[in-house]
């Protein structure tokens, strides 16, 4: 009786199925669904069509004809593809969604979307030429796509860089891959973005179980970083932000060489525990939200600079502390003092504490974006070899820039701030048909998406392409 009462699922909410003498079943059909067949053979069918815009959008600002003379030396025979096509196919196919180096399939099987696509395996011999001297002539093509687009409206006017590490698993043994602080396995690479537009300045692939405090990295992403920028810091105010893995004496001396300032955390040590506990309380003022519209509730900002021996740090180093009431809910640890969360940041901004205490908080969004890159690529990486591996975060990083660019150039409202989960749904996996007239290709939208008329606009952003609903 109990087998019986498992196949036919007796009580266990199976009442849109009835089973019959045979023990097969018969599906109840949703009256409010239309009846249909299902068959092969439509023509001029295309899906993923917003990708396409990435793909354009690549071409607009010379990121693609970059990447070209960037590949051209690691090409032997002039047939085939050109390699820096091949690279910008990937980082669209990662922008897209793609998990696997096979996942390109899903442009090159389109080719009256896409064009000639490289298959597989010549997608794995691209990645296995670049080399440490091809990475750097990547990095140059990817700094000279980002002055066009910056000159085409993605200069946000205010230049704050993030860096923040992040672990990434490893499911299988591959080169480098060693055991993170967190009792896993895999990478912990490091990583650099704009705050202001969230696009990928720079990534250092690094073992798992590589210090997380590491200055000689912290100050080799942050150059790679600034190589990234179309401006200098020299002309422009430039801030580095990152947490107390970035508090160390060479990281903020390399800063000041650099003329790059910075906003970084601190461990809460005894001493400096002590002193905050000592802090007279008509200096705690109230913090401020992270946009500092408003006062935030339970949250307090004091300067201590002058109650705390910052020799040795760099001049004009300033510390700042932060005291707030834990949220409901939250787990207090043994280094939060009187029931209240202690934090400490060291910057040498001249702004008002309060302001600082709130720039450091946005650091927050940090996190976002490492979320969005592990989504766009960076959690799987694909080959049990590291220099393949390296080359595939910086195809992330290309992704990243895409998706940014994208949202800053050719989008607006809700889908300029859209996760890259979102945009693919709306967007880059749109479905259409390819209508041809003449000498003219039109790609046609169905006129009930939703989104039709933004992918619409968003093409029109750009030369040489019609759509039409």
């Amino acid at each position: 009786m109990r087998e019986s009462a498992l196949l036919v699922g007796d009580s266990v909410g199976c009442d849109a199925t009835q089973a019959t003498q045979e023990g097969t079943f018969e599906m109840k059909r949703n009256p409010t669904r239309p009846a249909m067949s299902v068959t092969t053979g439509g023509k001029g069918v295309v899906s993923h069509v917003g990708a396409r815009l990435l793909c354009d959008l690549a071409d607009e600002v010379g990121l693609t004809g970059a990447l070209s003379v960037a590949m051209a030396p690691t090409k032997k025979r002039r047939r085939g593809h050109d390699r820096g096509g091949v690279l910008v196919d990937l980082a669209v196919a990662l922008a897209d969604g793609a998990k696997t180096i096979s996942d390109l399939r899903s442009l090159s099987n389109q080719p009256e979307l896409f064009g000639m696509v490289a298959s597989t395996s010549t997608a794995w011999r691209t990645l296995g030429a670049v080399d440490a001297a091809v990475l750097e002539r990547i990095n140059t093509a990817r700094a000279q796509a980002r002055k066009l687009a910056w000159e085409a409206g993605a200069d946000p006017g205010f230049y704050v860089i993030d860096i923040d590490g992040t672990l990434v698993t490893s499911h299988s043994e591959k080169q480098q891959a060693a055991p993170t602080y967190k009792h896993g396995f895999g990478f912990y690479p490091l990583m650099a973005y704009l705050d202001a537009t969230g696009e990928a300045l720079a990534g250092m692939l690094r073992p798992g179980n590589a210090g997380s405090g590491t200055a000689a990295d912290h100050i080799t992403v942050l150059d790679a970083a600034l190589a990234q920028l179309p401006v200098d810091p020299f002309a422009y105010e430039v801030i580095v932000r990152t947490d107390a893995a970035g508090c160390s004496h060479e990281f903020l001396d390399a800063c000041g060489e650099r003329n790059v300032r910075f906003v970084v955390g601190h461990n809460l040590t005894a001493a400096l525990a002590a002193i905050v506990l000592g802090t007279p309380e008509k200096r705690w003022r109230p913090a401020t939200t992270a946009d500092g519209s408003d006062e935030r509730d339970g949250a307090e900002v004091a300067e201590i600079t002058d109650l705390v021996d910052t020799t040795g740090w760099p001049e004009g180093t300033r510390v700042i502390a932060r005291r707030e009431e834990p949220h409901p809910g939250a787990q207090l640890t043994f280094t939060d003092i009187d029931g209240r969360r202690y934090q400490i940041l060291f910057t040498d901004l001249d702004d008002d504490a309060v302001f600082c205490e709130a720039a450091y908080r946005g650091r927050g969004r940090a996190e976002c974006n490492i979320r969005d890159s592990k989504d766009t690529g960076l959690a799987n990486l694909p080959s049990a070899d590291f220099a393949i591996n390296h080359a595939w975060l910086h195809l992330v990083l290309i992704a990243v820039d895409l998706l940014a660019w994208m949202r800053l150039l050719c989008l607006d409202g809700e889908l300029a701030k859209a996760q890259p989960g979102r945009l693919r749904y709306t967007l880059l996996h749109a479905a259409g048909i390819i209508v041809r007239s003449g000498r003219r290709t039109t790609v046609r939208i169905a006129a009930g998406w939703p989104w039709a008329d933004q992918l619409v606009a968003a093409f029109a952003r750009l030369p040489n392409w019609s759509l039409t609903t």
